[in-house]
């Protein structure tokens, strides 16, 4: 069997969620499956680090598919011209863009639809594009895969796609994401936040992550708190980001945030294990992988109340109102004072962390695959 698939995302020390996804699905299936063959489709030169195994044809494509024009000419020409030439059994997309030039059965990975609820933090181009094309995917794929059973319903009421169409494949965490000793969590705090302790956030600094409120959160919780507990922010800065630097500028306590930029995995799964607690309280998400990889950490979540983020974190976070900037300071407060609240909330984390491993989610991805290609012969 030969399988095409949109690896554009794969990108060495720039990968985020849906990267962290496709890289951790593609490397267990092709290196379970030695008799298919794999078809890479990069947007640029790749690297090796992504050629998991012999049975993968790494291609290079053009253009670079990085703004809305060159993502329909690399889909529609570049990727639709392999798919004629190769003639592939499936194509398998773990963005959720598919090449409707092409009739190769297709499996699309939808992540989220958050483009419908806050469009306002997306580029006009980009909205443009989402609103057009994905109902069109979602449509031409024969079978689609989503993250979340939030995200599955938030589907077909938007798009009236047929629940039988829509599998839940939840996200998984690395293997690397793993309770700290105390000296290694001596070691990193040193580094990063002058041997204090410190709340972590994980993503890109993008306005439905709502930065803006978990800065004024941390300064509101500073005010009651008299505590030395630090904020590390771990990830890219993002366009539209000038309100929460405003608000930063504004702090009464910004000398207590720390802003890190991206960090390589190894990295990340220190600065994660060695973190006081996780703040992660975005207004919208498909999933919320940092939820996870703190869980696995044994590190204390504190989450949203909405969209699928109970749904991930169950009974083993605190959860908070994410356009209250009381509730969030009230959670933080509530970690840093309340030892039993914390440690009842790892207790927890122990037992929900095994119901997400990337093991699983490449496990059923692949029953997907397999599933699609019968209904297709």
């Amino acid at each position: 069997m030969k399988i095409a698939v949109n690896t554009r995302l794969l990108l060495k020390g720039k990968m985020e969620g849906i990267a962290v996804h496709a890289y951790n699905v593609l490397k267990r299936i092709t290196v379970a499956h030695p008799e298919h063959q794999f078809l890479f489709l990069f947007d640029r030169p790749y690297n090796e680090e992504f050629i998991f195994s012999n049975n993968i044809t790494p291609i290079s494509l053009m253009p670079q598919a990085r703004h809305p024009v060159l993502f329909y000419l690399w889909f529609e020409y570049s990727v639709a011209r392999v798919l004629r030439d190769a003639k592939p059994d499936l194509f398998y997309s773990p963005d959720g863009f598919l090449s409707l030039r092409a009739d190769t059965p297709s499996i699309s990975v939808m992540h989220d639809i958050n483009y419908i609820y806050y469009p306002e933090d997306l580029p006009k181009m980009a909205l443009w594009y989402y609103k057009h094309y994905y109902p069109k995917f979602m449509a031409k794929a024969k079978h689609i895969l989503t993250v979340s059973e939030y995200s599955k319903q938030d589907i077909i009421k938007n798009y009236h796609i047929n629940p039988s169409k829509i599998d839940v494949v939840y996200n998984g965490a690395d293997e690397a994401y793993r309770k700290l000793n105390g000296e290694e969590k001596k070691i990193v705090k040193q580094k990063y936040s002058d041997g204090q302790d410190y709340f972590v956030y994980v993503s890109a600094l993008h306005p439905r992550k709502n930065v803006k409120r978990l800065l004024q959160a941390f300064d509101k919780m500073k005010e009651s708190a008299s505590s030395d507990i630090k904020l590390l922010l771990v990830g890219p800065a993002y366009f539209k980001n000038s309100e929460m630097m405003s608000v930063y500028e504004q702090m009464k306590y910004k000398q207590d945030v720390v802003f890190t930029g991206r960090l390589e995995v190894d990295e990340l799964c220190k600065v994660v294990g060695a973190a006081f607690a996780m703040a992660y309280i975005s207004y919208f998400e498909g999933f919320g992988i940092p939820i996870v990889e703190a869980m696995q950490c044994e590190v204390p979540v504190i989450t949203s109340n909405t969209t699928s983020m109970p749904e991930v974190a169950g009974n083993a976070a605190l959860l908070i109102d994410p356009f209250s900037v009381d509730s969030i300071a009230d959670a933080m407060l509530k970690v840093l004072k309340d030892g039993a609240v914390r440690n009842d909330l790892i207790e927890k984390a122990k037992l929900r962390k095994n119901i997400f491993t990337w093991d699983r989610t490449a496990n059923l991805t692949w029953g997907a695959m397999e599933k699609t290609l019968a209904e297709c012969r």
